[in-house]
């Protein structure tokens, strides 16, 4: 029924009420803090009868509109920096709000938009900056004693400088490197101790770190299903893993499992195949429409 409204309904309408709809969602996503139905431990969810959604899920399509609208804008340029604050601001806003709410999940999706700007003209600078916080973020998860780190950034930052000493602005900047890389590892770190305990134990478990025996237990049984399905798989119904309920949520978070269990190796690449090739249909659907509007929302969709 969705799928019929969206082809009867013209595609000027999307282009035209982009804002308006982005707006209505960031609504609907506040609103469900105070009136949707708490599943285990988060109040971000919408009961209909029997059947539930969550808002922050339209929420990602909603800030692609208000994306694509901004950049298909005149006198929109991504390489001025009141453009770049203001497109900031669009897809920051509601990852916000979803964070607070507890779904890091579903806020973490957001930071994906920020591929769409490259392709827009971005500089590609950010890129190296954006690796560069995420090796920080996992160091200062993954080091013992933060103050390592400090002794670490500042060996290498004076290595540097004695090796450059005669450019006075180029020290300048190493230095400065390594003293913005020490705050943002201590906030990363005492972000983290912030953290609800399940959110923690989700972030050691995927850096591999030791936690309370029975933390890991899904990813685990998760492990044991998918290697268990060997190169062809058990056969389809035929996996012992999740079809004994060993693996929990085995049609939403971990529904790989079932695949890998059931169809095996060759089942799984098939899979993600066909995944890769919905994703290039849509690049490639993207880069052949008229409108700006309509190719920096594809690239939304994609990402």
């Amino acid at each position: 029924v969705i799928a019929l409204i969206v082809l009867i309904i013209d595609s000027k309408f999307f282009s035209t009420f982009a804002y308006p709809i982005y707006g209505f969602f960031l609504v609907v996503v506040v609103a469900v803090t105070f009136l949707g139905v708490e599943v285990k431990g988060q109040r971000n969810w919408i009961r209909f009868g029997g059947f539930q959604m969550q808002p922050s899920e339209l929420a990602k399509f909603a800030t692609s509109l208000a994306i694509a609208k901004f950049l298909s804008g005149l006198n929109v340029d991504i390489r001025k920096w009141k453009d770049k604050w203001k497109i900031l601001a669009i897809m920051v806003v509601p990852m916000l709000i979803i964070a607070v709410q507890g779904d890091a999940g579903s806020a973490i999706v957001f930071v994906v938009f920020s591929l769409v700007l490259f392709r827009e003209g971005l500089e590609s600078y950010f890129s190296i900056i954006g690796a560069s916080v995420l090796v920080l973020s996992v160091l200062a998860l993954v080091v013992p004693k933060i103050w390592i780190l400090w002794i670490v950034f500042f060996v290498i930052a004076a290595f540097l400088s004695y090796l450059n000493f005669k450019n006075r602005n180029l020290v300048y900047l190493i230095l400065g490197i390594a003293l913005v890389s020490s705050v943002y590892v201590t906030g990363v770190e005492f972000i983290f101790s912030k953290m609800k305990p399940h959110q923690k134990d989700r972030i050691n478990v995927l850096l591999g770190k030791e936690v309370e025996k029975g933390k890991d237990w899904n990813i685990r049984q998760s492990i044991i299903a998918i290697g268990s399905g060997g190169f062809m798989g058990k056969g389809y119904l035929n996996g012992t893993q999740t079809k004994l309920k060993f693996v929990p949520e085995q049609s939403t978070d971990f529904i790989f499992s079932s695949i890998g269990e059931e169809f095996g190796f060759m089942g799984s690449v098939i899979i993600i195949g066909l995944f890769m090739a919905l994703l290039s249909r849509i690049i490639y659907l993207s880069e052949r429409q008229r409108s700006k509007f309509s190719r920096v929302y594809g690239y939304c969709v994609a990402c």
